[in-house]
């Protein structure tokens, strides 16, 4: 079950939050924890019970720490917790992918096991870890209530697709949290927000991507091949901000505060800008539980760049079990180190639009080694980007310029933040009943649209399902 389902926002919603409501704040968590357990259920039943182990042994983990803390076996929980779930994850991730790898390198005829990848499985993993590593390190108390814990690990509005959020950020918001009228009225205008940025553009731009991305190198023209990867860039962001809007306004009708996750990435100026713009909960983690233990920047400057490449290869093998991401992660990690070392001094003192096409150009380079797990189909595209394909223009590519120029220009709009700043300033000139007014005609003119796009059966993939 995803957010942008009929199933999910006329059925599973009001349930949840009739029930939510209707029970003392004693009872709130353990509503939250059976839910989630449902909507999780609805995709994958069997995996429910990989879910509730990791929910239990994270759980005694943390106590395991908490018990022996200030000994020597102080560790023993926080490596349990560790190993068992980078275990699960390498098991279920990425056992087929190397059993493929060494039968291509060696010859050998191992069969593969062919299991179906749990849902969400990366960004919960990294969860319940965080867990045992922020109570190993004094950073959070453990949690004696084991269905609180359980409610963390599953929490429904953020499980399938992040923000993947740290224990320590929301802590105290599972044992004590406030709601209020104007609260869940926030996060309704965040969900419909993201609502809206999934349904009504993510799926439309992705047409024209998937169009594109399905048409042979040979017949293809290098106008043809921007265009498509400019509609995949778009869609991807779409797809996965507007994710992280609903999960963010979900949150909030629940009483959480869940951390920002973008913060409009396609107005960077540099590699390094991007990524602090771009899925910032996995730059965190990273930073937090890898990076800075690594030595950081602390060690100079050698080790730094080791630091920053280690930390991308994992970056990059965290988003599938695929070279192409590892390349993707390589690629990403050696623009960042030129950073670091020269670049970024250039850049400084470039006018600004330098940086920022030199920013979008390589990100989008970036979008191509990601969007194609073949490396024949992913290189021959970037062939024809440069001339090497069908031509510069046809008339089909002329047609499909023309035709998706307008929803183009909106993803462009929509994607800096130009309306964040006109809505700001009709906040200071208009009286509140003017601006009440125009939020409740957006929420329900979105929320209308968007209901009727996923009543017609339209195009309504969701990329981050994958991973």
């Amino acid at each position: 079950m995803v957010f942008s389902s009929l199933t999910f926002l006329l059925l599973f919603l009001p349930a949840v939050l009739l029930v939510y409501f209707a029970v003392p704040r004693q009872g709130k968590n353990a509503v939250l924890f059976i839910f989630s357990l449902i909507f999780y259920a609805w995709g994958e039943p069997i995996y429910v019970v990989l879910m509730l182990f990791s929910t239990v042994l994270d759980y005694t983990c943390g106590r395991l720490v908490e018990k022996y803390r200030g000994t020597s076996k102080q560790k023993i929980g926080l490596i349990l917790s560790i190993c068992t779930n980078l275990g699960l994850l390498f098991f279920f991730k990425y056992t087929d992918f190397f059993i493929g790898t060494v039968n291509g390198i060696f010859g050998t005829a191992i069969p593969q096991l062919n299991l179906p990848l749990p849902i969400g499985i990366s960004f919960y993993t990294f969860q319940t870890m965080s867990y045992t590593i922020d109570v190993y390190r004094g950073d959070a108390k453990m949690q004696r209530n084991i269905i609180s814990f359980g409610a963390y690990v599953s929490l429904f509005p953020q499980l399938i697709a992040g923000p993947i959020v740290r224990y320590q950020d929301i802590a105290e918001q599972l044992d004590e949290r406030t709601h209020s009228f104007d609260k869940f009225g926030d996060g309704v205008k965040r969900f419909v927000t993201g609502l809206g940025k999934k349904v009504l553009l993510a799926n439309n731009i992705g047409l024209l991507w998937s169009t594109i991305s399905e048409t042979s190198a040979a017949e293809l023209t290098a106008i043809g091949a921007w265009l498509g990867i400019i509609a995949f860039g778009f869609q991807i962001y779409f797809d996965f901000s507007g994710y992280s809007d609903m999960a963010i306004g979900l949150g909030k009708m629940f009483g959480f505060e869940f951390l920002e996750n973008f913060n409009y990435p396609y107005i960077s100026k540099s590699v390094t800008e991007f990524w602090r713009r771009w899925h910032m909960s996995l730059g965190t983690w990273f930073r937090d539980y890898v990076y800075i233990p690594l030595g950081g920047n602390r060690k100079g400057l050698t080790l730094q760049i080791r630091n920053i490449a280690v930390v991308w290869l994992l970056t990059g093998f965290w988003h599938g079990a695929s070279w192409n991401f590892v390349l993707w992660g390589v690629f990403y990690g050696l623009l960042l180190v030129c950073e670091k070392l020269f670049l970024l001094k250039w850049l400084k003192k470039a006018p600004s639009f330098v940086g920022h096409i030199y920013a979008m150009l390589t990100v989008l380079l970036g979008w191509v080694l990601f969007a194609f797990d073949d490396f024949g189909q992913g290189f021959a595209f970037l062939k024809v980007m440069f001339g090497g394909g069908a031509g510069f223009v046809n008339s089909d590519a002329m047609y499909q310029l023309l035709s998706y120029l307008p929803l183009i220009a909106v993803c462009m709009i929509a994607s800096t933040p130009l309306m964040k700043k006109l809505y700001e300033k009709m906040t200071v000139k208009c009286g509140e009943g003017v601006l009440l007014t125009a939020d409740t005609v957006r929420v329900l003119g979105l929320s209308a649209l968007s209901v009727a796009y996923l009543i017609s059966g339209s195009y309504n993939p969701f990329l981050y399902f994958r991973f």
